[in-house]
């Protein structure tokens, strides 16, 4: 299972998640910042989890081209 979470109130817009997966990431036109698509919101963290484990590697370049690195993406 892939866990993936988002900081989205320290959310810049640079739009990297989107362009690293955008299958799970989305840029709101309402705020302009990162959208984790299906996500549950606990305390400004949106966490998705996911048994589809091919989105992993995707969702680790995200990570990864974060400026302000606000996701986390782990295998559990």
């Amino acid at each position: 299972m892939v866990v993936i979470t988002l900081q989205r109130k320290k959310c810049i817009g640079c739009n990297y998640c989107v362009e690293m997966a955008p299958g799970q990431f989305r840029m709101s036109k309402k705020d302009g910042k990162s959208v984790l698509l299906n996500s549950t919101d606990k305390k400004g963290f949106h966490t998705l989890k996911s048994a589809e484990n091919h989105i992993f590697e995707d969702c680790v370049k995200a990570q990864e081209a974060c400026p302000v690195k606000i996701i986390s993406t782990k295998l559990v």
